[in-house]
């Protein structure tokens, strides 16, 4: 990732995700990581059933990562895991949910600029001249 797109100020969503996730050659479906205490979102990502089944074997919120092609254990190597409360199905079985416990500084890969994990991934805002500001506290 560039730092311009992870730091900067200037909007440029990729509207092109979905295209690529579909062509990752696995079923997954998305993977919202929640704070099951202050309702805060933190990630959103793709599961397949490998992805699941580890999560709850494992009890750590768990993903398939559809650029890699390889299963992610949040935090694994960092240490900012995020430790299963609850594991949720939408209505249409079509997404889950992890209510989550983060167990390090943080869980977004990216970092403040305390140098320390940011603790989700949500961390900018649109303004309304389409440009991105950094949300007070999160920067």
């Amino acid at each position: 990732m560039s730092r311009e797109l992870e730091e900067g100020t200037e909007l440029k969503l990729d509207f092109t995700k979905l295209k690529k996730v579909a062509n990752c050659g696995e079923d997954v479906l998305p993977a919202v990581a929640q704070d099951a205490h202050s309702g805060e979102l933190l990630i959103v990502g793709y599961a397949n059933q490998k992805a699941l089944d580890t999560a709850l074997a494992e009890g750590l919120a768990t993903f398939w990562s559809t650029s890699r092609n390889e299963l992610w254990i949040k935090g694994k190597t960092s240490g900012d895991t995020l430790k299963l409360v609850e594991v949720r199905v939408n209505c249409e079985q079509n997404s889950i949910l992890y209510l989550v416990e983060p167990q390090g500084t943080g869980s977004c890969h990216t970092k403040g600029g305390d140098g320390k994990a940011r603790s989700g991934c949500y961390y900018r805002k649109i303004e309304t001249d389409g440009s991105l500001s950094f949300v007070p506290g999160k920067a």
